[in-house]
């Protein structure tokens, strides 16, 4: 399902070097990210904030695809709780989320962050708004 791959869309994900995936028949998105020493902390691990970021962005396609099937219309992270289970290695990472509750502009979304050899990494539970869009707002061409 290659097309359904989303690389290199906006500045974060060509700077860390993630892809999100939203062509799951499930609705449910994932990010990966093939960890390298780019990645990692001075103890040589993943480092917490891009565990998060993964964890974050998986969350947010996923409300996403709630909504629009290419997984673009915009969420914004109201709050995103995370819980660091284990190190995170070079190799392969890959964050997935489900939809646990919400209605049509709130959506309450839980994510694992899964190391390529199934150990759980890290786990998050968050809050995520549907953004309005440019024509809602009154913008758009002028």
């Amino acid at each position: 399902m290659s097309d359904r791959l989303i690389i290199d869309e906006t500045g974060a994900q060509r700077l860390v070097g993630y892809t999100l995936d939203v062509g799951h028949p499930d609705g449910c998105a994932r990010c990966s990210l093939v960890v390298d020493a780019r990645h990692t902390n001075r103890h040589g691990v993943l480092h917490g904030g891009i565990a998060a970021m993964l964890l974050d962005n998986a969350c947010g396609a996923t409300a996403s695809l709630s909504i629009d099937s290419s997984g673009r219309t915009p969420f914004l992270t109201v709050s995103l709780n995370t819980d660091f289970l284990a190190a995170g290695r070079p190799g392969l990472v890959t964050a997935s989320a489900r939809i646990v509750g919400g209605g049509r502009s709130l959506k309450f979304i839980a994510a694992e962050l899964v190391q390529d050899d199934g150990t759980l990494i890290a786990t998050a539970s968050g809050v995520f708004k549907r953004a309005p869009t440019l024509e809602a707002r009154g913008g758009g061409d002028a």
